[in-house]
Protein backbone atom coordinates (compact mmCIF):
# COMPACT_ATOMS: atom_id res chain seq x y z
CA UNK A 1 0.00 0.00 0.00
CA UNK A 2 1.29 3.44 -0.92
CA UNK A 3 1.25 6.18 1.72
CA UNK A 4 -0.28 8.37 -0.98
CA UNK A 5 -3.35 6.13 -0.94
CA UNK A 6 -3.99 7.13 2.67
CA UNK A 7 -3.88 10.82 1.83
CA UNK A 8 -5.81 10.44 -1.43
CA UNK A 9 -8.64 8.05 -0.60
CA UNK A 10 -9.23 8.44 3.15
CA UNK A 11 -10.70 11.65 4.53
CA UNK A 12 -8.30 13.55 6.77
CA UNK A 13 -9.08 15.35 10.03
CA UNK A 14 -6.07 17.66 10.18
CA UNK A 15 -3.53 19.16 7.78
CA UNK A 16 -0.67 17.05 9.16
CA UNK A 17 -1.65 13.51 10.31
CA UNK A 18 1.04 11.63 12.21
CA UNK A 19 1.06 9.00 9.46
CA UNK A 20 2.33 5.97 11.38
CA UNK A 21 1.67 2.95 9.16
CA UNK A 22 0.54 0.20 11.53
CA UNK A 23 1.49 -3.45 11.14
CA UNK A 24 0.09 -4.84 14.39
CA UNK A 25 -0.33 -3.98 18.07
CA UNK A 26 0.05 -5.94 21.28
CA UNK A 27 -0.12 -4.87 24.91
CA UNK A 28 1.45 -1.43 25.34
CA UNK A 29 3.03 -1.33 21.87
CA UNK A 30 2.05 -0.45 18.31
CA UNK A 31 4.37 -1.85 15.61
CA UNK A 32 5.02 -0.17 12.28
CA UNK A 33 5.57 -1.84 8.89
CA UNK A 34 9.33 -1.96 9.50
CA UNK A 35 8.87 -3.86 12.76
CA UNK A 36 9.69 -0.92 15.04
CA UNK A 37 7.90 -0.93 18.41
CA UNK A 38 6.21 2.28 19.56
CA UNK A 39 5.40 2.52 23.26
CA UNK A 40 1.79 3.70 23.46
CA UNK A 41 1.12 6.40 26.08
CA UNK A 42 -2.22 7.31 24.43
CA UNK A 43 -4.14 4.02 24.10
CA UNK A 44 -6.27 5.17 21.18
CA UNK A 45 -7.20 8.35 23.11
CA UNK A 46 -8.18 6.35 26.22
CA UNK A 47 -10.09 3.69 24.27
CA UNK A 48 -7.74 0.73 24.69
CA UNK A 49 -7.84 0.46 28.45
CA UNK A 50 -6.72 -3.17 28.47
CA UNK A 51 -3.98 -2.50 25.95
CA UNK A 52 -3.92 -3.77 22.38
CA UNK A 53 -5.46 -7.14 21.55
CA UNK A 54 -6.05 -8.25 25.14
CA UNK A 55 -6.39 -12.05 24.99
CA UNK A 56 -9.66 -12.15 26.98
CA UNK A 57 -11.29 -9.60 24.68
CA UNK A 58 -9.97 -11.17 21.47
CA UNK A 59 -11.28 -14.57 22.56
CA UNK A 60 -14.71 -13.13 23.37
CA UNK A 61 -14.90 -11.43 19.96
CA UNK A 62 -13.86 -14.56 18.07
CA UNK A 63 -16.32 -16.74 19.98
CA UNK A 64 -19.18 -14.36 19.23
CA UNK A 65 -18.30 -13.99 15.54
CA UNK A 66 -18.61 -17.76 15.20
CA UNK A 67 -22.18 -17.62 16.61
CA UNK A 68 -23.79 -14.57 14.98
CA UNK A 69 -23.08 -10.92 14.26
CA UNK A 70 -25.76 -8.39 13.34
CA UNK A 71 -29.29 -9.83 13.38
CA UNK A 72 -31.76 -6.99 14.10
CA UNK A 73 -31.94 -3.32 14.98
CA UNK A 74 -31.38 -2.41 18.61
CA UNK A 75 -33.85 -3.50 21.27
CA UNK A 76 -35.97 -6.04 19.38
CA UNK A 77 -34.16 -9.37 19.77
CA UNK A 78 -32.73 -10.78 22.98
CA UNK A 79 -28.97 -11.09 22.46
CA UNK A 80 -27.13 -12.47 25.47
CA UNK A 81 -23.86 -10.46 25.23
CA UNK A 82 -25.77 -7.16 25.42
CA UNK A 83 -28.06 -8.37 28.21
CA UNK A 84 -25.20 -9.81 30.26
CA UNK A 85 -23.12 -6.67 29.87
CA UNK A 86 -25.99 -4.40 30.89
CA UNK A 87 -26.79 -6.55 33.92
CA UNK A 88 -23.17 -6.70 35.09
CA UNK A 89 -22.77 -2.95 34.59
CA UNK A 90 -25.88 -2.27 36.69
CA UNK A 91 -24.42 -4.32 39.53
CA UNK A 92 -21.49 -1.89 39.72
CA UNK A 93 -23.56 1.32 39.56
CA UNK A 94 -25.90 3.16 41.94
CA UNK A 95 -29.41 1.69 42.09
CA UNK A 96 -30.91 4.47 39.96
CA UNK A 97 -28.60 3.61 37.06
CA UNK A 98 -30.05 0.24 36.18
CA UNK A 99 -30.96 0.39 32.50
CA UNK A 100 -28.46 0.77 29.66
CA UNK A 101 -29.07 1.88 26.08
CA UNK A 102 -26.17 0.63 23.93
CA UNK A 103 -25.10 2.72 20.94
CA UNK A 104 -22.13 3.06 18.59
CA UNK A 105 -20.05 5.90 20.00
CA UNK A 106 -19.69 8.40 22.80
CA UNK A 107 -21.18 11.22 20.80
CA UNK A 108 -24.27 9.16 19.91
CA UNK A 109 -24.62 8.31 23.59
CA UNK A 110 -24.62 12.02 24.39
CA UNK A 111 -27.25 12.66 21.71
CA UNK A 112 -29.46 10.01 23.27
CA UNK A 113 -28.92 11.37 26.78
CA UNK A 114 -29.90 14.92 25.79
CA UNK A 115 -32.98 13.67 23.95
CA UNK A 116 -33.97 11.61 26.98
CA UNK A 117 -33.56 14.57 29.35
CA UNK A 118 -35.72 16.82 27.17
CA UNK A 119 -38.33 14.09 26.76
CA UNK A 120 -38.47 13.28 30.47
CA UNK A 121 -38.61 16.85 31.80
CA UNK A 122 -40.64 18.42 29.02
CA UNK A 123 -38.12 21.27 29.02
CA UNK A 124 -35.70 22.34 26.31
CA UNK A 125 -32.85 24.26 27.95
CA UNK A 126 -29.54 22.40 28.28
CA UNK A 127 -26.65 23.78 30.30
CA UNK A 128 -23.08 22.71 29.54
CA UNK A 129 -19.67 23.98 30.61
CA UNK A 130 -17.31 26.32 28.86
CA UNK A 131 -14.44 24.41 27.21
CA UNK A 132 -16.57 21.27 27.34
CA UNK A 133 -16.18 18.53 24.77
CA UNK A 134 -18.90 15.91 24.31
CA UNK A 135 -18.43 14.82 20.70
CA UNK A 136 -18.83 16.16 17.18
CA UNK A 137 -22.32 15.33 15.95
CA UNK A 138 -24.61 18.35 15.73
CA UNK A 139 -26.20 17.96 19.16
CA UNK A 140 -22.95 17.20 20.95
CA UNK A 141 -21.24 20.00 19.05
CA UNK A 142 -23.94 22.39 20.27
CA UNK A 143 -22.83 21.62 23.84
CA UNK A 144 -19.21 22.34 23.07
CA UNK A 145 -17.96 25.34 25.00
CA UNK A 146 -15.62 26.97 22.48
CA UNK A 147 -17.14 29.13 19.77
CA UNK A 148 -14.20 28.98 17.38
CA UNK A 149 -14.83 25.25 16.90
CA UNK A 150 -18.59 25.71 16.39
CA UNK A 151 -18.98 28.82 14.25
CA UNK A 152 -18.32 27.09 10.93
CA UNK A 153 -21.23 24.68 11.52
CA UNK A 154 -23.97 26.99 12.78
CA UNK A 155 -26.93 27.00 13.12
CA UNK A 156 -26.77 24.36 15.84
CA UNK A 157 -29.52 23.16 18.19
CA UNK A 158 -31.10 26.01 20.18
CA UNK A 159 -31.54 26.74 23.87
CA UNK A 160 -28.03 25.84 25.01
CA UNK A 161 -26.44 27.82 27.86
CA UNK A 162 -22.91 27.60 29.24
CA UNK A 163 -21.50 27.92 32.74
CA UNK A 164 -17.93 28.06 34.01
CA UNK A 165 -16.75 24.67 35.27
CA UNK A 166 -15.94 24.84 39.01
CA UNK A 167 -17.56 28.30 39.42
CA UNK A 168 -20.24 27.89 42.08
CA UNK A 169 -21.81 31.30 41.47
CA UNK A 170 -22.80 30.13 37.97
CA UNK A 171 -25.06 27.47 39.42
CA UNK A 172 -27.78 30.11 39.77
CA UNK A 173 -28.15 29.80 35.98
CA UNK A 174 -29.70 26.35 36.57
CA UNK A 175 -33.42 27.16 36.83
CA UNK A 176 -36.87 25.61 36.44
CA UNK A 177 -36.42 26.06 32.68
CA UNK A 178 -33.41 23.73 32.64
CA UNK A 179 -33.94 20.22 31.31
CA UNK A 180 -30.42 19.05 32.10
CA UNK A 181 -26.94 20.07 33.12
CA UNK A 182 -24.28 18.20 31.12
CA UNK A 183 -20.78 18.02 32.58
CA UNK A 184 -17.68 15.96 32.04
CA UNK A 185 -16.85 14.53 35.44
CA UNK A 186 -13.26 15.50 34.62
CA UNK A 187 -12.93 18.00 31.80
CA UNK A 188 -10.92 16.34 29.04
CA UNK A 189 -10.20 18.64 26.12
CA UNK A 190 -9.86 21.60 28.49
CA UNK A 191 -6.77 20.06 30.07
CA UNK A 192 -7.87 17.24 32.42
CA UNK A 193 -9.49 19.63 34.90
CA UNK A 194 -10.74 17.99 38.10
CA UNK A 195 -13.85 19.31 39.85
CA UNK A 196 -13.07 21.25 43.01
CA UNK A 197 -14.00 19.66 46.31
CA UNK A 198 -17.75 19.78 46.76
CA UNK A 199 -18.48 21.28 43.33
CA UNK A 200 -20.27 18.31 41.78
CA UNK A 201 -22.26 17.78 44.99
CA UNK A 202 -23.51 21.35 44.72
CA UNK A 203 -24.39 20.88 41.04
CA UNK A 204 -26.29 17.74 42.01
CA UNK A 205 -28.18 19.58 44.76
CA UNK A 206 -29.08 22.50 42.48
CA UNK A 207 -30.34 20.14 39.76
CA UNK A 208 -32.50 18.31 42.28
CA UNK A 209 -33.86 21.58 43.64
CA UNK A 210 -34.79 22.84 40.16
CA UNK A 211 -36.10 19.53 38.82
CA UNK A 212 -33.31 19.41 36.22
CA UNK A 213 -31.47 16.26 35.28
CA UNK A 214 -27.73 15.82 35.79
CA UNK A 215 -25.93 14.14 32.91
CA UNK A 216 -22.32 13.14 33.61
CA UNK A 217 -20.05 12.44 30.67
CA UNK A 218 -17.71 9.61 31.65
CA UNK A 219 -16.73 8.75 28.08
CA UNK A 220 -13.07 9.45 28.76
CA UNK A 221 -12.56 8.97 32.53
CA UNK A 222 -14.78 5.89 32.77
CA UNK A 223 -13.87 2.20 32.98
CA UNK A 224 -11.10 2.40 35.54
CA UNK A 225 -8.99 5.19 34.13
CA UNK A 226 -9.09 7.32 37.30
CA UNK A 227 -8.73 4.57 39.92
CA UNK A 228 -12.48 3.93 40.21
CA UNK A 229 -14.72 2.21 37.70
CA UNK A 230 -16.23 5.66 37.07
CA UNK A 231 -14.77 8.99 38.10
CA UNK A 232 -17.97 10.25 39.75
CA UNK A 233 -17.32 7.72 42.51
CA UNK A 234 -14.48 9.95 43.70
CA UNK A 235 -16.76 12.96 44.14
CA UNK A 236 -19.87 11.79 46.04
CA UNK A 237 -22.14 12.66 43.14
CA UNK A 238 -24.43 10.35 41.21
CA UNK A 239 -26.01 11.45 37.90
CA UNK A 240 -29.51 10.91 36.55
CA UNK A 241 -28.01 9.86 33.22
CA UNK A 242 -24.51 8.43 32.79
CA UNK A 243 -22.83 8.65 29.38
CA UNK A 244 -20.05 6.17 28.62
CA UNK A 245 -17.86 4.95 25.75
CA UNK A 246 -14.15 4.80 24.76
CA UNK A 247 -12.58 2.26 27.16
CA UNK A 248 -15.83 0.31 27.39
CA UNK A 249 -14.94 -2.27 24.70
CA UNK A 250 -11.13 -2.24 24.57
CA UNK A 251 -10.88 -0.40 21.27
CA UNK A 252 -14.10 -1.51 19.58
CA UNK A 253 -16.58 1.24 18.54
CA UNK A 254 -19.13 1.67 21.32
CA UNK A 255 -21.05 4.00 23.58
CA UNK A 256 -24.01 3.90 25.94
CA UNK A 257 -26.20 6.01 28.17
CA UNK A 258 -27.55 4.69 31.46
CA UNK A 259 -30.53 5.82 33.55
CA UNK A 260 -33.30 4.39 35.70
CA UNK A 261 -35.83 2.06 34.13
CA UNK A 262 -38.53 4.68 34.73
CA UNK A 263 -36.64 7.46 32.93
CA UNK A 264 -35.40 5.26 30.09
CA UNK A 265 -38.94 4.04 29.37
CA UNK A 266 -39.74 7.52 28.01
CA UNK A 267 -37.99 6.49 24.79
CA UNK A 268 -40.39 3.58 24.24
CA UNK A 269 -43.57 5.48 23.47
CA UNK A 270 -45.03 8.89 22.57
CA UNK A 271 -43.33 8.59 20.15
CA UNK A 272 -42.34 4.98 19.74
CA UNK A 273 -38.68 4.56 18.84
CA UNK A 274 -37.74 7.78 20.65
CA UNK A 275 -34.15 6.78 19.99
CA UNK A 276 -33.25 4.05 17.55
CA UNK A 277 -29.96 2.70 16.25
CA UNK A 278 -29.22 -0.08 13.78
CA UNK A 279 -25.94 -1.33 15.18
CA UNK A 280 -26.17 -0.32 18.85
CA UNK A 281 -25.89 -3.39 21.07
CA UNK A 282 -24.10 -5.28 18.28
CA UNK A 283 -23.33 -8.70 19.81
CA UNK A 284 -19.66 -8.68 18.80
CA UNK A 285 -19.13 -5.25 20.37
CA UNK A 286 -21.19 -6.24 23.41
CA UNK A 287 -19.07 -9.38 23.85
CA UNK A 288 -15.96 -7.19 23.86
CA UNK A 289 -17.61 -4.86 26.38
CA UNK A 290 -18.58 -7.74 28.63
CA UNK A 291 -15.07 -9.23 28.55
CA UNK A 292 -13.57 -5.81 29.28
CA UNK A 293 -15.86 -5.15 32.24
CA UNK A 294 -15.19 -8.60 33.68
CA UNK A 295 -11.44 -8.09 33.41
CA UNK A 296 -11.65 -4.70 35.11
CA UNK A 297 -13.87 -5.88 37.96
CA UNK A 298 -12.29 -9.30 38.55
CA UNK A 299 -8.68 -8.10 38.76
CA UNK A 300 -6.80 -5.36 40.61
CA UNK A 301 -6.11 -3.32 37.47
CA UNK A 302 -8.22 -0.39 38.65
CA UNK A 303 -6.49 -0.29 42.03
CA UNK A 304 -3.10 -0.40 40.30
CA UNK A 305 -4.01 2.75 38.40
CA UNK A 306 -3.46 5.02 41.40
CA UNK A 307 -0.04 3.48 42.08
CA UNK A 308 0.91 4.02 38.47
CA UNK A 309 -0.25 7.63 38.76
CA UNK A 310 2.16 8.12 41.67
CA UNK A 311 5.01 6.81 39.55
CA UNK A 312 4.17 9.19 36.70
CA UNK A 313 3.99 12.14 39.09
CA UNK A 314 7.34 11.20 40.62
CA UNK A 315 9.06 10.90 37.25
CA UNK A 316 7.51 13.82 35.37
CA UNK A 317 9.29 16.59 37.21
CA UNK A 318 11.14 19.14 35.10
CA UNK A 319 11.57 22.94 34.92
CA UNK A 320 9.69 22.99 31.60
CA UNK A 321 6.66 21.22 33.15
CA UNK A 322 4.46 23.65 35.09
CA UNK A 323 2.18 20.99 36.58
CA UNK A 324 0.66 17.60 35.88
CA UNK A 325 -3.15 17.62 35.83
CA UNK A 326 -5.60 14.77 35.98
CA UNK A 327 -6.13 11.61 37.97
CA UNK A 328 -5.11 7.97 37.67
CA UNK A 329 -3.94 7.28 34.13
CA UNK A 330 -5.68 10.33 32.72
CA UNK A 331 -2.77 12.76 33.01
CA UNK A 332 -1.67 15.93 31.25
CA UNK A 333 1.75 17.49 31.86
CA UNK A 334 1.30 21.21 31.22
CA UNK A 335 4.37 22.60 29.50
CA UNK A 336 5.69 26.14 29.73
CA UNK A 337 4.45 26.86 26.20
CA UNK A 338 2.56 25.43 23.25
CA UNK A 339 5.81 25.18 21.32
CA UNK A 340 7.37 22.96 23.97
CA UNK A 341 4.31 20.68 24.02
CA UNK A 342 4.42 20.38 20.23
CA UNK A 343 8.12 19.54 20.24
CA UNK A 344 7.71 16.92 22.97
CA UNK A 345 4.96 15.12 21.04
CA UNK A 346 6.80 15.24 17.72
CA UNK A 347 10.24 14.31 19.08
CA UNK A 348 8.74 11.45 21.08
CA UNK A 349 7.11 10.12 17.90
CA UNK A 350 10.53 10.02 16.21
CA UNK A 351 11.88 7.97 19.11
CA UNK A 352 9.20 5.33 19.46
CA UNK A 353 7.00 6.94 22.12
CA UNK A 354 3.39 7.80 21.28
CA UNK A 355 2.05 10.97 22.91
CA UNK A 356 -0.73 13.28 21.76
CA UNK A 357 -2.39 16.64 22.34
CA UNK A 358 -5.58 17.83 24.05
CA UNK A 359 -8.21 19.78 22.13
CA UNK A 360 -8.34 23.11 23.94
CA UNK A 361 -5.21 23.36 26.10
CA UNK A 362 -2.29 23.86 23.70
CA UNK A 363 0.36 23.49 26.42
CA UNK A 364 -0.85 20.02 27.41
CA UNK A 365 0.60 16.66 26.44
CA UNK A 366 -1.83 13.77 26.68
CA UNK A 367 -0.79 10.75 28.73
CA UNK A 368 -3.52 8.11 28.81
CA UNK A 369 -1.78 4.74 28.44
CA UNK A 370 -3.41 1.32 28.76
CA UNK A 371 -4.30 0.46 32.35
CA UNK A 372 -2.24 -2.68 31.77
CA UNK A 373 0.97 -0.71 31.26
CA UNK A 374 3.82 -1.94 33.47
CA UNK A 375 5.85 0.12 35.91
CA UNK A 376 8.92 -0.58 33.78
CA UNK A 377 7.19 0.73 30.64
CA UNK A 378 6.14 3.87 32.52
CA UNK A 379 9.75 4.46 33.53
CA UNK A 380 11.01 3.95 29.97
CA UNK A 381 8.51 6.42 28.53
CA UNK A 382 8.98 9.06 31.20
CA UNK A 383 12.76 8.93 30.81
CA UNK A 384 12.28 9.67 27.12
CA UNK A 385 10.06 12.66 27.90
CA UNK A 386 12.57 14.04 30.39
CA UNK A 387 15.43 13.51 27.92
CA UNK A 388 13.53 15.48 25.27
CA UNK A 389 12.84 18.28 27.75
CA UNK A 390 16.49 18.34 28.81
CA UNK A 391 17.50 18.73 25.18
CA UNK A 392 14.98 21.52 24.65
CA UNK A 393 16.16 23.30 27.80
CA UNK A 394 19.80 22.93 26.76
CA UNK A 395 19.06 24.26 23.26
CA UNK A 396 17.15 27.23 24.71
CA UNK A 397 20.04 28.08 27.04
CA UNK A 398 22.58 27.86 24.24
Amino acid sequence: MSNNDFYTYQAQTSPHPLGLEVSHARGSYIYDQDGNAHLDFVAGVSACGLGHCHPRVVEAIKNQVDKYMHVMVYGEYIQSPAVEFSKLLASHLPANLETTYLVNSGTEAMEGAVKLARRHTGRSQIIAAKHAYHGNTMGSLSLLGLEERKSAFRPLIPDIRHIEFNLESDLDKITEKTAAVVLETIQGGAGFILPKEGYLEKVRARCTEMGAMLILDEIQPGFGRTGKLFAFEHFNCSPDILVIGKGMASGMPVGAFVASKEIMSDLQDHPKFGHITTFGGNPVIAAASLATLKELTETDLIQQTLEKEKLFLRLLVHPLIEEVRGKGLMLAPIMKSKEIADQVVMEAAKNGLILFWLLFEPRAVRISPPLTISMEEIEVGCKQIIAILNQLKSTAVN
